[in-house]
């Protein structure tokens, strides 16, 4: 189960962005991530894109984190803007794009993120929606993202789903242990507030005991602690606020199957388009 995105630590889940109490939890990011199915996932967007005949121009990634996916969409011919609110992961993702690909990485809030131009498409994964924890934030991403739409552009994320909060994380703990690092991940969910806490303990190896511990018999690992918090909602209400927000519904399915979402769905993805407003410059 990979952990996810980090949500700022601010009055009870109020808002969001990307929480660093631990300022070196970017460069072990990815070793928590390692068993994310990237490959397939961006194959799955790639795919998505050309049925809707998105072949090719500029695709923004929303919570693009150290980089995987942007890395690996830019990889398949398409000009990629990576956005994402933490500096240190956008540093990780500048310095791991050595074939320099020509991505653009933006340090940006998006509930308030701006671009110089429109786009054919944006895309966000790995649950990184769900750190929206208020349908007003929710509305005011979907709006921005609708008004950096092309004419007709597509807007495709994922979502973990209210079954996934709360029958299988619930009140469970998850714990991984390795010799390079270990993690203790505690899940409450708060059924009126369709909102799931997680109290994640983080045990990562001292540097400087891989240089200084070669002769001893123990290893010394640094403990750090984060606070996270995401919110389920249901397809209904993400409905709604794509629509008013001014963009065109296409659906929603399950990420697993690719079948309509049913009540076991865990993880779900949705779709929606641009679709031409009033109150939007469009440049011919």
């Amino acid at each position: 189960m990979p952990i996810g995105r980090l949500a700022l630590h601010q009055p009870f889940w109020k808002g969001w962005a990307f929480m660093r109490q631990y300022s070196g939890f970017a460069e072990v990011y990815d070793m928590f991530m390692d068993n994310v199915p990237y490959d397939e996932w961006a194959r799955h967007i790639a795919e998505t894109l050309k049925r809707y005949s998105i072949e090719k121009g500029i695709l923004l990634e929303l919570g693009c984190g150290t980089g995987s996916m942007t890395r690996r969409l830019a990889a398949m011919g398409y000009d990629m803007i990576g956005l994402d609110y933490s500096e240190e992961m956008l540093a990780i993702a500048r310095d791991r794009d050595a074939q320099d690909s020509g991505i653009l990485y933006l340090c940006q809030d998006m509930r308030d993120f701006e671009l110089y131009g429109t786009v054919a498409a944006v895309f966000s994964v790995c649950g990184t929606m769900n750190y929206i924890t208020t349908e007003e934030d929710m509305l005011k991403v979907f709006k921005l993202v609708n008004n950096y739409l092309d004419p007709q552009g597509i807007f495709i994320f994922d979502l973990d789903t209210p079954y996934e909060y709360r029958e299988v994380l619930g009140d469970n703990t998850i714990a991984e242990n390795r010799e390079e690092g270990s993690f203790i991940w505690e899940n409450t969910f708060f059924e009126d507030e369709m909102i799931n806490e997680i109290n994640l303990s983080l045990f990562v190896r001292d540097p400087a005991d891989e240089e200084n511990g070669q002769n001893r018999e123990y290893t010394l690992y640094r403990k750090y602690e984060e606070t996270h918090y995401r919110r389920a909602y249901t397809i209904d209400k993400i409905k709604e606020l794509i629509e008013a927000a001014g963009m065109e519904w296409i659906g929603a399915y399950d990420a697993e199957s690719g079948d309509e979402p049913c009540e076991e769905s865990e993880r779900i993805y949705v779709i929606a388009r641009e679709k031409r407003q009033d109150n939007k410059l469009y440049i011919k």
